[in-house]
Formats: structure tokens, sequence, C-alpha cells
């Protein structure tokens, strides 16, 4: 068997790689270990950033729809971080389990033409200068490129012999789906005291996920969680065990801080926690991998479709990495001060906190960290949903996955790369904007033909007629 691109592991990430990649036309597989989709899920926050991509490909109003939005998000004790403030259209944390993400962009990528395979177990691989072979037990599989979104245990980093320096910075994390007597009066109840902590999360459907650390009781990974522990910690961290009364599901895991040094060797790449792992404080994991699928998405079939720009693909080491990086340094900052023994100190911290959060520049850079919406890239800045003429919005015209140039001129050409949208404001400026929501170049509409070929390459004749509007 051959494909295109070989993507291992459909969660998320794969997900939403696979459907960016097979609305382009480019023939994707996705490799998953797992026989069937599973409704467990770890991750319940989805962030205005990624609510942003989701919306740039159709699908934010029905995953939006179907969860709770939490406008003030609580840190610990009395601290609450506001995030009616973002620049977004989605100014909050959207409670909304990890499967119901994933159903929609599984759905997206079938529609799109994407194959998966279901219990498929890889084993290795190895690459030359033009293919890479993957090995599932007693089968090979050739692929022109391959991008490993297969998890924290990643085989495909593996197989690359790339080392995933860190450690451990929470052990026994407990996880339970419980029903509640009395649930929180919080969509997300947050707190913690010192020597524990505990979330509670809905999942919508009358059962409720509980977070938990006991620094009282560290034990390893195969140790049962029982409800009696669930219930003690709960009721030391919020006053009450919000009366649970039976689980579906309990687990203990561990937490460590990670990254891979490359995210790209050859042909082969990292997204998600293959790439990195940090702790779940912030709720940023499937958010960061989401996003580093969007990034390399775009830059991968502009590749295989022969326009892609000199170094085009090295730039998704050079953005993500280092978003990679602040997103273990922010999350372990949460974790380390939640994690606070000392009374005296964790009094300093509250007070410390509100006084820092009750400055407009702090509140910024924190709910935007955060968020996602305040982090972009070097000489690309994340563009903001504007207007275009005639009730139309930018984020819609991105759902092409194509480039979009905001201008008040008319603008021919590139139609299999380009999307000409017209902005609702009486401007001179136009804009270019990536596929993934990111501002290539912003100046003066007279210079649009000019930097378009800079970042598009030389336009072809094709057989698509001219430029898409919008």
């Amino acid at each position: 068997m051959h494909t295109t691109v070989a993507i291992i592991g459909a969660g998320p990430t794969g997900l939403l790689l696979a459907g960016d990649l097979a609305r382009t036309g480019v023939p994707v597989t996705l490799f998953e270990r797992r026989s069937e989709t599973s409704n467990l899920t770890r991750a319940f926050g989805v962030h205005a950033r990624t609510l942003e991509m989701l919306d740039a490909r159709g699908l934010a109003d029905g995953i939006v729809s179907g969860g709770a939005r939490v406008e003030h998000l609580r840190l610990f004790d009395r601290i609450r971080l506001d995030l009616t403030g973002l620049p977004s259209r989605y100014p909050y944390l959207l409670i909304t389990p990890q499967y119901r993400v994933e159903a929609a962009l599984e759905e997206r990528a079938l529609a799109a033409g994407a194959r998966i395979e279901r219990g498929a177990r890889l084993d290795s691989l190895r690459q030359d200068g033009e293919r890479v072979v993957l090995e599932f037990g007693d089968r090979a599989v050739t692929a022109d490129w391959v991008v490993g979104t297969d998890g924290a245990h990643s085989t495909v980093r593996r197989s690359l012999g790339l080392p995933f320096p860190g450690r451990s910075v929470l052990t026994s994390i407990m996880l339970a789906d419980v029903r509640l007597a009395t649930p929180p009066d919080d969509v997300l109840a947050v707190n913690a005291v010192g020597d524990a902590f505990a979330m509670v999360a809905p999942f919508g459907d009358g059962w409720y996920r509980i977070f938990a650390w006991d620094r009282r009781h560290q034990v390893t990974d195969d140790v049962p969680v029982t409800l009696d522990e669930m219930r003690e910690v709960t009721r030391r961290v919020h006053g009450t065990d919000f009366g649970i009364t039976e689980a579906r599901w309990l687990s203990r895991f561990h937490s460590d801080e990670r990254q891979a040094p490359r995210y790209r060797v050859g042909r082969v790449f990292l997204a998600g926690d293959a790439a990195h792992v940090h702790s779940p404080a912030g709720g940023q994991g499937m958010n960061t991998g989401l996003q580093d699928a969007a990034n390399l998405s775009w830059k991968l079939a502009a590749t295989i479709h022969g326009w892609a720009p000199a170094g085009l693909l090295d730039t998704y080491q050079s953005e993500r990495h280092p978003v990679g990086r602040l997103v273990l340094r922010s999350s372990g900052a949460l974790i380390r001060l939640a994690m606070i023994r000392s009374v005296a100190a964790r009094h300093l911290r509250n007070t410390a906190g509100a006084a820092l959060l009750a400055l407009p520049p702090v509140v910024r850079r924190a709910t935007g960290v955060i968020s996602g919406v305040g982090i972009g890239y070097p000489g690309a800045p994340r563009a903001g949903d504007v207007t275009l003429r005639g009730g139309g919005r930018l984020y819609e015209a991105l759902r092409s996955g194509r480039h979009v140039l905001v201008t008040p001129q008319p603008f021919p050409g590139y139609a299999e790369r380009l999307l000409v949208a017209t902005p609702d404001s009486g401007t001179t400026e136009a804009v270019l904007v990536r596929p993934d929501g990111y501002v290539a170049w912003r100046g003066p509409a007279t210079a649009a033909a000019t930097e378009v070929s800079r970042f598009l390459g030389p336009e072809r004749v094709t057989s698509s007629g001219p430029a898409g509007v919008a």
C-alpha cells in the first residue's frame, strides 16, 4: 500500500491535519492502533484560538452548541481570570469533552476523502530521501510524508531516535467519571489547597469528570483509584464531595513536562503530544496539538502541490517549537503555584496575583497566552476576524482552505491558492492571511501583486478560472 501522507494516530491533532490535507486533494491515510472509537477523554477545555481555527473549518458553531461557556477562569482560591475581554468571537473557555471535538473532526476528514485504518499498530519506520516505509506487523506501507500524532509514547518519535527530555511534574493524578447528587454551581469548579487540588467538569449528559491530586497519597499509576479516595480529596479541596454516587471509569496517571528538540526529521514530522507534553494546568494539551496541525497542514499541502516557497516546511519547526516551549513554561508555572504548601506563601500568591490581575496589560498577556489569542509567530501575527463586504467574515472565507487576500482593489489570478475578499470598511490597505489564520503580509493594496507572488510563488494557468471572491 502507498499513500501520499500517512498520519499515525487518529486523535484530534491527526484528524484535523487529515481533514485539511484531504480537502486540498492530497491522498491521506490515518493509522490508529485502537480498533474502535472511545468516549473516554482527558481534555475538556477548548480555548478561544482553537475555536477560531474550528470556525475556519466550519465546525465551531456545532461544537459550541453542545458545550458550556466559562467566562471567568478560576486559577486557585479566589483568583479568577476574566476572559470576556478577549479580542475574539469566542471570549470564553468552552467546556466540552474531547470526544465531541474528535467526532466533528473525523466526520469532516472522512467527508473530504481521508481514510482511517483502525487496529493498525505501528512497529517502526525508516526513510530515505524519497519515501518512508512503515511496518505494521508483517505488513509494510510506504508514504511520501509521515506525521506522528501518536501521543506521549510516540512510536514515530522513537523510530526517529529523537530524545524526549524533561521530567515528571505530578504523579498519582486521579481521574474519575462520576454522577453527582449536588453538582457545583460553577460550570468548571477548580480549587487547590496546598496539599491537594480538584477540578470538576461536566460531560453535559449527567456525568462529570473529576480530576484530582493528593500530596498525602502518592502511589504508582497501577494502584486502583477508589470512590472513597475521590470523595475525600474532593471534600478537602471544595468543602464538599458534591454527592458522588457512582463511577463509570476510574484511572490514575502521571504528568510530564517534555519536548522533542526537533519536530521534523527528513520526511517525518511530529505534532501534538508526540512533540510536547506538559502539565494539565490551563487545559493547553489538545489546543496546542490542534494548532500544530493547523500550522503544518497548509505548508505540507503547498509542498505536495508544488508551489511552496523554499524553506516553507522548515517554518513548522521555527514557529511551533517556541510555542510548545511557552506552553510548557506557562502551564508549569500554574501547576507549581497551585501546589504551594505553605499557608503564608499561598496568601502571598493570592495577594500578589490579585494585584497583578488588576493591571490591564497583565490581564491581556495572561488571557492571551492561556487562550492562544495572544500567541503569534515572528512576522506573522494572528489575524482577527473582520467583516467582509456582503456580510461575510474573514474566518468564513478561510473555510476555502486557501490564502485569503482582503483588498479594496480587484485582484485576478491564483485561483487554486487564493481567495480574494473585499473589506467592509473603507481602506487602502490589503492583508494577506495564511490558511491557518495568521497574517502573511499587510500593506498598500497597490503592492499586493508583488507580495502575493512572494508568498504563493509564480502563478500557474489552471482550469480553475479566476480567483474566488468572497
